[in-house]
């Protein structure tokens, strides 16, 4: 299988910056992990979603969509648990 890209949106890029740098490596590894399995065995699909995932980070959850066909993740939330689904 093909590598996937992994696009940020504006929103990630901010969320990364706010996290504390203790945690910051193993979001971005998670993340990174991404490209070569889209869909690990710790993922969840979003409710009422076509292609919104989100998988856990410790206490931090990255929400992303998969889009198959373009072999892309594009990652659009990575906030603390108690905040993550507020903005959804």
């Amino acid at each position: 299988m093909d590598a996937c890209r992994i696009e940020f949106r504006k929103s990630a890029e901010k969320d990364l910056r706010r996290i504390a740098s203790a945690h910051l490596p193993r979001i971005v590894e998670a993340i990174s992990a991404l490209a070569s399995n889209p869909l690990p065995p710790n993922v969840r699909k979003l409710a009422d979603t076509d292609h919104s995932y989100r998988i856990r980070v410790g206490d931090y959850r990255v929400i992303y969509q998969f889009l198959s066909q373009q072999r892309l993740v594009i990652v659009g939330l990575v906030r603390h648990r108690r905040e993550v689904y507020r903005d959804l």
